[in-house]
């Protein structure tokens, strides 16, 4: 070959690698080489050849021919390796840093982490100083450099200012006025307590309740013939709505105990006496259904002496006044007497600055949106006032009385509607006006802070515990396989979990757990709460579990539907609606929708659901019983078979059942018989009093004594053991 042309197909592989190199190491300055062009005489035309420095020559070199790189040996690569500078020193890292934020975190340049990232996978034609890089390459850099590494502690969130709204301190006596008396209804389901405010009102509102009960709080502003104003709150009897009579006695001025003259005092009596004494409140006792042949006042006053109420004909401070709701007999010495004790008590509010208030009540309305009923205990409540009341707040829209009559401003004591809630408050909430929207913000966001916190100081003590319990229970298990080797501890743990192992997806969840998931729904936020706490006393997981996982105010909707098919589960309404396109949806999907105007009918009604959710039990029947007089064994082709001599002498032997032998009171043997004969001829049944030779499916030896019983196996549906208390 001619020396010109192979000096230029020389020239050419040099430039073709270093072309290579330089590509890959143009943005970055890794190599930092030094390259000089060199004139050759023997060819002018191709003159400029390069020529790096010795170590890169070696890179060029296993560039251009990568067998060379796998044929080389650990010792030529060690030597080949440019050590980096080791700085001492503590680097803290975090997770997906960029080059450059490394460089800076290490002290040094950007330089260096390419050169370390050299003994790493990355991909450098994609890297730059802006590019991101994996927690494990940031170590390894690290630890190249001969530094050592540390997290990064996450920035401690510095402690939030109080931003909650307040009451404001107490008014100036100069500026209190009188206010209407607010006086609570309280007594036992049934006593007479709707109809006696009806009486008061000239009303019918007990007539339109669903099964003749109170089952929400009302409340309502009654104007006497003497001129005075009093605001009744007429509070639900029944066991399951505590919660809301306790809330009406919180706001109240006087308690009216309505007791029935043929009934005495009952359960929810007592409970009332209690709730009125937990709120300092003074009482008035009204005697109903008085007109009735078996009314008795005097024992009901007798029988109030046993809690503390001690009526004025015996000495104490409690008015009793004998009425009767129906008739309207004696209803304006009640009101009286309401009046008078409110003058010795000397009610008065301020009716001047911000509002102050407290929700009774509170419903999604499909025209109004969230509405609330409550009570003013200070200032006046105009149109445009900025209201807070637990985690929302509101833009006073409109105002309504009990009728829904529109009104312009509540002043202290007066009950009223009010529109304009961002969300629904809770019942109790205490209402606070503030002075704009964006203070309105600041309070709600404050409170959803606090609650946050709260939260996750509960969630972080309910982590702990289950991790302690976990770790118990490893720390046991593993005592128990302690002994075995990690072979016979594998095999242990395999056929512990192989039934769940094999078992189909649906199947598994039904070995997991037996649930019952409910979506509860109620008109308003009482008769909700007091549905949540009937629910919360289920004590009977071990049997089935109860899942609530959605609940909320408002008819039902295609949501609720669509939540019941994803948990199988059913949907509970209370005095709410489901219209037709909804209960379609839910018939089309197989979903149970169940709605109730009552509320123990109800929780009836879910312990049905709940009985059928449960596996029945298995009841054994006795059919015959017979016992064993002799022994002996028969010889089936080259093996014994024992068999038994017996005397039915209860009931009769049916082949096709299954038996049991039992022995001085202990069950040895459960199963089906191989034979059955008399006279030894084969039979399927052998009546009381007949003698038969008989032989279990299973070699079992027969002893002289022992019982033999047939019984059949029925399934019989189980119950709950759960009781809500009434």
């Amino acid at each position: 070959m001619n020396w010109g042309l192979r000096l230029k197909i020389e020239n050419l592989v040099h430039l073709h690698c270093a072309c290579r190199q330089l590509r890959a190491l143009s943005y970055r300055k890794v190599c930092r080489a030094q390259w000089k062009p060199v004139q050759l005489s023997a060819c002018p035309v191709w003159s400029v050849r390069l020529y790096p420095q010795l170590w890169q020559r070696d890179k060029l070199i296993s560039a251009a021919f990568p067998h060379y790189r796998h044929l080389a040996t650990k010792e030529e690569k060690k030597k080949t390796r440019k050590k980096l500078t080791m700085t001492k020193g503590e680097v803290e890292i975090k997770q997906k840093m960029t080059v450059e934020e490394l460089a800076r975190a290490m002290g040094k340049d950007i330089d260096h982490i390419f050169e370390a990232l050299l003994y790493t996978d990355v991909d450098f034609d994609s890297l730059e100083p802006d590019s991101i890089l994996y927690e494990d390459h940031i170590k390894l850099i690290v630890k190249k450099s001969g530094m050592k590494y540390k997290s990064a502690k996450l920035k401690e969130e510095k402690e939030k200012e109080n931003t909650d709204a307040v009451k404001r301190p107490p008014a100036d006596p100069a500026m209190l006025t009188p206010r209407p008396a607010v006086v609570t209804i309280l007594g036992h389901v049934d006593h007479g307590k709707t109809t006696l405010l009806d009486s008061l009102r000239k009303t019918q509102v007990a007539s339109m309740e669903a099964g003749g009960i109170t089952q929400h709080i009302g409340a309502f502003l009654v104007h006497l013939p003497s001129g005075e104003k009093i605001t009744f709150l007429d509070t639900p009897g029944h066991a399951a709505f505590s919660a809301m009579r306790a809330r009406g006695t919180t706001v109240t001025d006087i308690v009216i105990l309505v007791v029935a003259a043929e009934d005495g005092v009952m359960e929810q009596t007592v409970e009332s006496i209690q709730h009125a004494k937990n709120a300092g409140v003074p009482l008035i006792l009204a005697i109903n259904k008085c007109d009735k042949p078996e009314a008795d006042p005097e024992r009901v006053k007798k029988e109030l002496l046993a809690h503390d109420v001690v009526c004025e004909e015996f000495g104490g401070d409690v008015q009793a006044v004998n009425v009767s709701a129906l008739k309207g007999e004696n209803l304006m010495v009640l009101a009286e007497a309401t009046v008078a004790l409110a003058e010795v008590l000397e009610l008065k509010a301020d009716p001047t600055g911000l509002v102050e208030g407290t929700v009774i009540e509170c419903r999604k309305d499909k025209g109004k949106g969230p509405v609330t009923t409550a009570i003013i205990q200070r200032g006046t409540l105009r149109k445009g006032c900025i209201l807070v009341a637990g985690k929302t707040w509101a833009k006073v829209r409109f105002m309504f009385d009990e009728n829904g009559r529109a009104v312009d401003a509540a002043s202290p004591g007066i009950p009223v509607e009010i529109m304009g809630w961002k969300e629904v408050p809770s019942a109790g909430d205490e209402i606070l006006e503030v002075e704009s929207e964006q203070r309105a913000h600041e309070v709600v966001a404050w409170r959803n802070y606090v609650e946050q916190q709260d939260k996750m100081k509960k969630d972080l003590e309910i982590i702990e515990a289950k991790q302690k319990e976990h770790r118990t229970e490893y720390e046991k298990k593993q005592q128990k396989l302690g002994h075995l080797t990690w072979r016979q501890r594998k095999a242990v743990l395999y056929k512990a979990n192989k039934h769940l192992m094999f078992a189909k997806p649906k199947e598994r969840v039904e070995i997991d757990k037996n649930v019952l998931s409910v979506i509860v729904k109620g008109d308003v936020d009482g008769s909700l709460e007091a549905i949540l706490n009937i629910l919360d006393s289920y004590d009977a997981d071990h049997e089935c579990k109860l899942d609530i996982i959605h609940f909320g105010m408002g008819d039902i909707s295609e949501t609720d539907v669509s939540l019941a098919e994803a948990f199988n589960g059913v949907v509970y309404g209370f005095s709410v609606k489901a219209n037709e396109t909804i209960k379609k949806m839910a018939a089309k999907k197989g979903i149970k929708i169940k709605i109730h105007n009552i509320i123990y009918q109800l929780i009836e009604d879910l312990k049905q659901e709940l009985n059928s959710r449960l596996p029945p039990s298995v009841v054994e029947n006795t059919i015959g019983e017979a016992s064993v007089l002799d022994t002996f064994s028969v010889t089936v082709g080259k093996s014994k078979v024992p068999v038994a001599g017996c005397r039915v002498h209860k009931g009769l032997l049916d082949k096709k059942q299954k038996f049991k032998l039992i022995r001085k009171g202990d069950v040895i043997w459960k199963g089906s018989l191989s034979s059955l004969k008399h006279h030894k001829a084969d039979v399927q049944i052998i009546k009381s009093g007949m003698d038969c030779g008989l032989s279990l499916d299973k070699d079992v030896e027969f002893n002289f004594g022992d019982e033999i019983v047939c019984y059949e196996e029925k399934e019989v549906e189980q119950t709950t053991s759960w009781d809500p208390g009434f």
